[in-house]
């Protein structure tokens, strides 16, 4: 019997344990927002709206922001032609981009075919 007791004791606190690391879905969204989504949004969303801002007319339709790391702002372009015709004004672009929007750290714009 004090086995069988022991036993039902070690099975119990295991129960405890485990149920004590679960983590509801809303808290592990709203500490992935708060943690992550968060200060990049606060940090990084400003250059999409100047972005929108400085493109030549007719060309926001064909390409959008997909990335922002390590200071790379990544833009998709859905033709080689238009690819080129963003990056013959990338460097006013950047350096547009580097003044309104500092935090960024922006330091290149490259440019893929969707």
């Amino acid at each position: 019997m004090f086995k069988d007791e022991q036993l039902r004791r070690m099975v119990e606190g295991r129960r405890l344990q485990h149920s004590d690391r679960t983590v509801s879905l809303g808290n592990a969204a709203e500490q992935l927002m708060a943690g992550w989504i968060a200060p990049r949004q606060s940090k990084y969303g400003p250059v999409a709206e100047v972005w929108e801002q400085l493109l030549p007319e007719g060309l926001g339709e064909h390409c959008e922001i997909v990335d922002i790391t390590g200071g790379r702002l990544k833009v998709k372009v859905d033709s080689p032609s238009y690819r080129y015709e963003l990056q013959l004004c990338s460097t006013e672009l950047l350096e547009e981009l580097q003044r309104q929007c500092p935090k960024s750290r922006l330091r290149q714009i490259k440019f893929v075919i969707a």
